[in-house]
């Protein structure tokens, strides 16, 4: 027979007892309070980022996380409980803000990534501030109410303590590991999920916001020997021109690479009330190279993931931002590929390089000097830089100067005045727009491009003016989308769909101009073959005339080729991917996936294959790996 030494002679005991006392325990302490307030939070949240009707998913998902969390206080904390209570609702609190105001624009569920670069909101506060819609706020009014309530000592103390400590750490004990179990059963039949918000939504939010830290893991490494060229043509189904046309159409002149800030085709050729929005834009495509299916690859860093997509033909990756991940590596990339054939590269942006990591993506990429802040000076500052006109007209002098040297040289030029929220001065607005678009997301960005094309147009006027243009071969596209299709309300909405003459969809909002203006080919020529920012290096090599035989990249010639297969990630889900006539977007794999026509293409099922949801998914891998297995610059 056992005995409990602990225990008095004639004391009895009931572990039914103990767990009933804890029960009755727990509903007069904050875990029950907290658990309703953090209820109706995780149904708000659900609400407006699934956009579902009602359901019992949030019940058995992202309370059970917040159970979790409250279980470790009551493990743990012998004192202060409420104010730890608290700090957790807080930080909840914070993560489900941070997750609709995200997903508003975005369109994508927030991680650490995003949330890890919050040191970057100062330099982009306008922006982010634009973003913050005031009824979400009130997604905070507990923390304040019960804030001022307990700092003004009115709170009551907590009650004598009706469980011995051991027994209720026993049963906390026990609770937390089932709730670790049924969280742990949420997350795994969704891990192999390619679809993110899928994903979220099976596993709940706070779920897959912990399933992102932890499985943020790298897959096994591809052998380096096993990434070919070959491999690569192959996946994408293209094969190399024999003979192909305009190679070394511009050998041996300048390039220059212009990089819009959020501009994207629907803009070209639009007017309202007989005035173009882009003028000069409408001029250059009508006297060059025009490719309108032309798509954007970028991800979290958007700007600086367009400059990192163009200048090595790689893709971004998984999650992040690429100058924060790959921003150690020692990149092969379109700077130095030309300084082999005696070029001079720069890049020119008039905020602080530091952002987002440039400084070290510089480095990696391997341009010879970067033009900055301490450069373009303080002159006519527009959110967080200098002015497209004050970009323009000193990288037009610096350009003068650097072709006096008589070696040719590869320019970047990265304009930014149009940058979200789209806020350009009185001052500098240009153009008037019809009584519908005032005071709208889609009348502002519009006034801002109007400004962006005329800057542009400063620049144009300045490289003909000095000799520059006919003795360079000229790149100019959009870095990323403006209007995100979650932003934009009914009002927009309907705007855009006038102007379209139908329902603006993914293939608008990831429609980016390409134009090239190339030295001694004349007369316009529109090609319609689809193409992505990865695809600008080996089009320039082609037209400088230089080889990328053995090289690894991932973009193709857009002049010699007529298909193309993008994968796209971060703005559509993992495995999506735009081929010649649709966009498809996964599900939870290829099965349950959606298409998507392109413009006024007529599609049907059998214009997508999963062989092609395979090659694409096998794509942004090999780039993936890659990448990880370069060194590290010095």
């Amino acid at each position: 027979m056992m005995f409990n030494r602990n225990r008095l002679p004639g004391e009895s005991h009931s572990y039914a007892a103990d767990a009933s006392g804890f029960i009755r325990g727990i509903w007069t302490k904050p875990f029950v309070m907290f658990s309703c307030i953090m209820l109706v939070k995780i149904y708000l949240t659900w609400f407006v980022i699934f956009e579902g009707g009602w359901t019992w998913k949030p019940l058995v998902t992202d309370i059970f996380s917040v159970w979790v969390l409250f279980c470790l206080i009551e493990w743990f904390a012998s004192k202060r409980k409420l104010a730890l209570y608290m700090s957790v609702n807080l930080l909840v609190t914070t993560v489900f803000f941070a997750a609709i105001m995200y997903y508003k624009y975005y369109g994508v569920i927030v991680t650490y990534h995003a949330l890890m670069q919050v040191n970057q909101v100062a330099e982009v506060k306008d922006s982010v501030f634009s973003l913050v819609d005031p009824q979400y706020l009130l997604i905070f009014i507990d923390i304040i109410v019960l804030s001022v309530w307990f700092f003004a000592g009115r709170m009551a103390r907590e009650r004598r303590k009706r469980i011995a400590r051991k027994t209720q750490g026993r049963f906390t004990g026990a609770a937390f590991v089932l709730l670790i179990t049924i969280c742990f059963v949420n997350v795994w039949p969704h891990r192999a999920s390619m679809n993110e918000l899928n994903q979220a939504a099976g596993m709940g939010l706070l779920n897959y916001e912990a399933y992102t830290i932890i499985a943020d893991r790298q897959d096994a490494a591809v052998p380096l020997e096993s990434i070919t060229p070959e491999v690569i043509r192959e996946l994408k189904g293209v094969q190399p021109s024999v003979a192909p046309e305009l190679w070394g159409a511009a050998q041996g002149k300048n390039v220059i690479i212009i990089q819009l800030e959020a501009f994207q085709a629907f803009l070209l050729g639009l007017e309202l009330e007989g005035r173009e929005v882009t003028p000069r834009m409408n001029q250059l495509l009508s006297e060059g190279h025009y490719f309108p299916t032309f798509y954007q690859q970028v991800g979290q860093g958007n700007t600086s993931d367009a400059e990192f997509v163009v200048n090595t033909s790689f893709y971004i990756p998984p999650r992040g931002a690429a100058s924060q991940i790959y921003g150690d590596k020692e990149l092969p990339s379109m700077p130095k590929l030309l300084r082999e054939h005696g070029y001079f590269s720069a890049t020119f942006h008039t905020n602080d390089v530091a952002f987002w990591n440039r400084d070290e993506m510089y480095k990696a990429i391997g341009f010879d000097r970067y033009y900055d802040q301490p450069f373009f000076g303080d002159e006519d500052i527009i959110s967080f830089g200098s002015s497209d006109e004050v970009l323009y007209a000193k990288t037009a002098g610096e350009l003068q100067r650097l072709s006096e040297e008589g070696k040719p040289f590869y320019a970047h030029v990265i304009a930014l005045t149009a940058h979200h929220p789209f806020e350009i001065p009185s001052h500098k607005v240009r153009i008037g727009l019809p009584e519908d678009y005032e005071g709208t997301f889609l009348g502002d960005y519009m006034i801002a491009q109007n400004y962006a094309d005329y800057a542009l147009g400063l620049f144009v006027d300045e490289l003909k003016a000095n000799g520059l243009w006919e003795n360079s071969l000229i790149v100019i596209y959009g870095d990323h989308l403006g209007l995100p299709m979650y932003s934009l309300d009914d009002k927009d909405g309907q705007l855009l769909h006038d102007i379209l003459g139908r329902k603006y969809d993914y293939s608008d909002m990831l429609n980016i101009p390409l134009i090239l203006s190339i030295p001694g080919v004349e007369g316009h020529r529109t090609l319609n073959q689809p193409g992505g920012q990865s695809d600008i290096m080996p089009t320039v090599a082609n037209l400088l005339g230089i080889s990328l035989k053995d090289r690894i990249y991932f973009g193709q010639d857009l002049i010699n080729q007529s298909s193309n297969l993008l994968p796209q990630r971060y703005y559509l889900p993992s495995g999506s991917f735009i081929n010649d006539k649709l966009i498809f977007m996964p599900g939870s794999g290829y099965e349950d996936g959606t298409i998507h026509a392109i413009g006024d293409h007529t599609v049907t099922e059998s214009d997508v294959t999963e062989e092609q949801y395979a090659r694409a998914l096998e794509l942004a891998r090999l780039s993936d790996s890659y990448i990880r297995q370069l060194p590290e610059h010095k």
